[in-house]
């Protein structure tokens, strides 16, 4: 989630042009290409299997105080409030609503590079939760505690969203509090490099979110799904979720995303430090204001990150559909990327292999790999055929471009020849687990 760092691109917006020309002004078009990644963790009482509330000797907010030993700078939203942040350089620890614990690492050449740094903030993490009598877990939803059950972190921006996304959709609490996830950062060239990245990217969700599907537990009992955390993003807010057509079709363009963000409500506007709650859609804003003062360019970067397709741009190019995993798995998500998106024949091989998902197999396939992740079956595609193609591509993409990162594919060569997302593994835990803690301690970092 973003830091909401100070507001300081307070010029006015006056037209749709400037919003276009945020994109613009991101490409990287003398560079081969940067990759970042973002890790969530679910944080649980050591002693239990209790979610770990933000106060006291053994909260969140004390975790985050163990880390400053470590050279980690505290972030406040003023003076004399909580810490709901670490930075150290441009790598940052943050919160999610529910306490997810989430490093964005910075952006790095290659995706080895991305992984240890990864490797080495878990390392950490287990030493400063044990001291804090907590467990750190790698699962893609909290599996026992019901939203009544969960604290809230101590953060501006989410008591807003609990009021205006709260209302949205039957599960946007549920994504707030409960899911964890891992996601990659790119970058792209110019506006055709990023509209092939971002369809292809899109194109292959349904593939993505069953290799990484490691979320079937709900309250206690098998939910039904083997990624319980993409389907609850099926009812948050359609109106700034999910995978617009055009993101499919092939006529992805900046202007498109543009109109399809003017026409999402505002989760809040930030004026004078405070976080309000205007019945706006940005289209609205920019062309309106509010109270008499004009949209800003803060305003335009607030609200792309309450956007929440599964592939998004801002400054980057997000990918969005993993599940949470352990540490070998996250850095398998961003050697899978670069192999697809970076190596020139592989994003070719990439579009074409995807090309047979239409909107209308996308709609089907996703919905069926939230569901049956490997397993899944929809208008003639097998999502396991699929996927065994995509990764043979990544890997030979990375063994062009930088055969140094393709051992990291690993656990996902194993996933396409058993044909069985992580999921399978985890219902097995549950199903033979010993006890709850038991169970819990089958997914510890």
């Amino acid at each position: 989630m973003s830091l909401d760092a100070r507001q300081t691109d307070v010029q006015p917006l006056t037209s749709v042009e400037a919003l276009e020309a945020s994109f613009r002004s991101a490409e990287r078009r003398d560079s081969a290409g940067l990759i970042g990644l973002e890790h969530e963790k679910l944080l649980f009482s050591a002693a239990g299997t209790g979610a770990v509330p933000y106060e006291g000797a053994q909260g969140v907010g004390a975790l985050l105080n163990a880390f400053e030993g470590d050279g980690w700078a505290p972030y406040r939203e003023a003076p004399g409030l909580p810490v709901i942040a670490l930075t150290k350089g441009s790598t940052t620890i943050s919160l999610e609503p529910g306490g997810q614990f989430e490093l964005s690492g910075a952006p790095h050449a290659t995706a080895r590079a991305a992984h240890d740094e990864n490797q080495a903030h878990l390392a950490r993490l287990r030493v400063h939760a044990a001291a804090v009598g907590q467990r750190v877990v790698a699962l893609g939803y909290r599996p026992f505690q019901s939203l009544t059950q969960m604290p809230w972190m101590p953060k501006s921006r989410y008591g807003a969203m609990q009021q205006t996304l709260g209302r949205a959709g039957s599960h946007a609490l549920h994504m707030m509090l409960m899911t964890a996830t891992g996601q990659v950062s790119l970058d792209w060239r110019d506006e055709a490099d990023c509209a092939k990245k971002l369809t292809a990217s899109a194109r292959m969700t349904p593939v993505t979110v069953a290799l990484f599907a490691n979320s079937p537990i709900v309250e206690g009992a098998f939910s039904g799904f083997q990624s319980f955390r993409s389907r609850v993003w099926n009812d948050v807010d359609a109106a700034r979720c999910g995978t617009p057509t055009f993101f499919v079709d092939g006529t992805f363009s900046y202007r498109r995303y543009v109109e399809w963000a003017l026409a999402a409500p505002l989760l809040f506007l930030r004026r004078g430090g405070q976080y309000l709650t205007p019945k706006l859609t940005f289209g609205q804003l920019l062309a309106k204001g509010f109270e008499g003062q004009p949209a800003l360019e803060s305003d335009w970067v607030d609200h792309l990150s309450t956007l929440f397709p599964e592939v998004r741009i801002k400054r980057v190019l997000e990918i969005r559909s993993a599940d949470a995993n352990d540490g070998p798995m996250t850095g398998a998500l961003a050697a899978l990327l670069r192999g697809l998106l970076y190596e020139p024949r592989a994003l070719d091989e990439l579009t074409q292999a995807t090309k047979r998902v239409t909107p209308q197999v996308h709609r089907a396939l996703h919905l069926a790999a939230q569901r049956d992740g490997m397993r899944a079956v929809a208008e003639g595609v097998a999502v396991k055929e699929l996927a065994k193609e995509i990764v043979a591509i990544a890997k030979a993409g990375l063994t062009r471009l930088d055969p140094s990162d393709a051992p990291l594919l690993a656990p996902l060569e194993a996933i396409v020849s058993r044909g069985a997302s992580p999921a399978e593994a985890v219902l097995e835990a549950w199903r033979t687990r010993a006890s709850d803690e038991a169970f819990l301690a089958r997914f510890t970092l």
